[in-house]
């Protein structure tokens, strides 16, 4: 990494960046946390292929979306990985009924019925990667995210996305079609501007932003959600990865919804009205695309 860490108690000693041990110690670690540290639900770990693909899946997974997610682990850079994880894809792909078993053992009967094929997802951890792998990814029509991990001292651990894509059609720059819970294409025009200002926004504040479409939301991500907009007949609702008691909430403009059912993810509702909310909002899209 470029990024040097120091600790300033008894002065200024760097902190030395390292490599797990072995593969396992960094599965072990990101499993135990996979929905803080990837915005995945774990569902299993080695997973049998079976016996005539003749094959373990180091994690499978679920998404804030619920895209079907395989996470592959690499102690240092191996050439292999993308290769490897994009063998399991297919095998994933040819064998949706069992993986939705596997979602309604282990999530429920709703998380299963709500699997969404469209878009699966392969997620490369990894002590680094080659330039072929980050060309490979480019030139493939899958969803894929090239995570570098490095530990950094005794209890912290640093993952940076290297390279980050969506599949063929997932990310697109038209107007979102909203409504109340069911995405009606009945849309005033000055919704659907202010939706096309909304939309590249949000797709332009970095590189590695996927936008996903759900029936009732888009959601666009990095590795995890920073923000899923909804539609109503008069506003946009936008919800993101803020804490709301970090900033100051405005009436008809911010509201906290933690613990309160809505589309998509996130606690901080913004609703907008008018381009200038979305330039109200900037700073607060901003703050949940780094939290994400």
């Amino acid at each position: 990494m470029d990024l040097k860490l120091f600790h300033k108690t008894n002065g200024v000693t760097e902190v030395t960046p390292w490599l797990a041990e072995a593969e396992a110690d960094v599965q072990a670690l990101v499993e135990s946390a996979m929905e803080a540290m990837l915005g995945v639900r774990f569902l299993a770990t080695e997973y049998s292929t079976g016996p005539v693909h003749g094959g373990r899946i180091d994690s499978l997974g679920l998404d804030e979306n619920g895209s079907p997610v395989i996470v592959e682990y690499k102690r240092a850079t191996d050439p292999g990985v993308l290769s490897q994880g994009l063998f399991y894809v297919a095998w994933l792909m040819d064998h949706r009924e069992e993986f939705e078993a596997l979602v309604r053992e282990r999530l429920g009967a709703a998380a299963a019925a709500g699997v969404l094929w469209s878009t699966p997802r392969l997620i490369c951890v990894a002590g680094g990667f080659t330039r072929y792998d980050l060309h490979a990814v480019r030139e493939h029509r899958r969803s894929i995210d090239l995570v570098r991990y490095t530990m950094l001292g005794e209890h912290h651990i640093a993952l940076e996305t290297v390279a980050s894509v969506a599949a063929q059609g997932s990310v697109r720059r038209e107007r979102i079609r909203g409504g109340r819970g069911t995405s009606p294409r009945r849309r005033t025009d000055a919704m659907a501007e202010l939706a096309a200002v909304v939309d590249e926004t949000l797709l332009g504040l970095g590189e590695g932003v996927t936008k996903v479409e759900r029936k009732q939301y888009y959601a666009y991500q990095r590795l995890r959600n920073f923000a899923c907009v909804t539609g109503r007949q008069d506003k946009l609702l936008v919800y993101l990865k803020v804490a709301p008691a970090t900033v100051e909430l405005v009436p008809g403009f911010t509201r906290d919804v933690t613990g309160l059912g809505h589309h998509g993810t996130g606690d901080l509702e913004v609703q907008l009205r008018s381009e200038k909310d979305v330039e109200r909002a900037l700073e607060l899209f901003r703050l949940s695309y780094a939290a994400a």
